[in-house]
């Protein structure tokens, strides 16, 4: 019963964070911000490195700010299960690890892209494609949530153009 318990917590944190960071981050950023993409999409990626070298540390904020959709449930989801909530933030960070391996000789076993499909999981494959074309396979950890994304990116667009 713990380890269901377990697991369901560090469930809930990936699809908790990543639905935060899908619709209320990620494709507003894409729309208003600046730093997610002349940073995290082109080859270095590094926050850190770009405010160090640009002497930009406002930079240094979209980094963060990818973060805390995750973080931000660590005190609701702390009282469920801390083993849980630590097992998620280390999926979720292990996930962003993972999925960046953009290396042309990397491939992912054919045996875990079927997992991947039938969990609804992002590949580095599939999230290279976003890296190559920001208007497409939204969704960092699953894959379901890339359409509904797209639909805000054209909804928020549409919002931007309002504005200007």
């Amino acid at each position: 019963m713990e380890l269901l318990k377990i697991l369901s917590i560090s469930l809930l944190m990936l699809l908790l964070g990543d639905f935060v960071a899908t619709f209320i981050y990620h494709v507003p950023e894409h729309v208003f911000g600046r730093y997610h993409s002349i940073v995290h999409h082109s080859p270095n990626r590094s926050f850190v490195s770009y405010a160090m070298r640009k002497h930009c540390p406002q930079a240094l904020l979209p980094g963060f700010l990818g973060a805390l959709p995750y973080l931000m449930w660590v005190p609701l989801l702390w009282l469920l299960s801390p083993v849980g909530t630590l097992l998620g933030l280390c999926l979720a960070e292990l996930h962003v690890i993972w999925r960046h391996q953009f290396s042309p000789n990397y491939r992912t076993p054919e045996a875990i892209k079927v997992l991947c499909r039938c969990f609804f999981i992002t590949t580095p494959e599939r999230h290279y494609r976003h890296h190559k074309n920001a208007n497409l396979a939204y969704g960092d950890v699953f894959t379901f949530y890339g359409k509904p994304a797209q639909y805000w990116l054209i909804f928020l667009r549409h919002v931007k153009r309002q504005w200007v």
